[in-house]
């Protein structure tokens, strides 16, 4: 991958955490065989199930009123996809929000 690759997609992540922490944001990676997992979660209020995929198209905001373009997550799940990997969004264990980026290693 290069580095301003990921630059971009942990700069995105980070940025999305931090704005809806409440006060805690944990960043975590892991490999296991030929796959890197990376994980950032948030105390923040989260984001229901039924929103997740959603909120990956560009343009789609899960609140309108929060600052923003719609696009970070969308540009992550373009740059995963790139790479042969994947984001998810899940319900991160502090309650707030999951985002779970898997890259293939090469």
């Amino acid at each position: 991958m290069q580095r301003e690759d990921l630059d971009e997609i942990l700069g995105n992540l980070l940025d999305n955490a931090c704005t809806w922490a409440a006060s805690t944001i944990r960043l975590a990676g892991n490999q296991s065989n030929e796959v890197l997992t990376l994980t950032v979660d948030d105390d923040g209020p989260g984001l229901p199930p039924e929103l997740r995929a959603a909120v990956l198209e560009r343009g789609v905001r899960a609140d309108e009123a929060a600052p923003g373009s719609g696009l970070g997550l969308a540009i992550v799940r373009d740059l995963a996809e790139l790479y042969g990997g994947s984001i998810a969004l899940e319900e991160s264990p502090q309650r707030g929000l999951r985002a779970r980026l898997t890259l293939p290693v090469s």
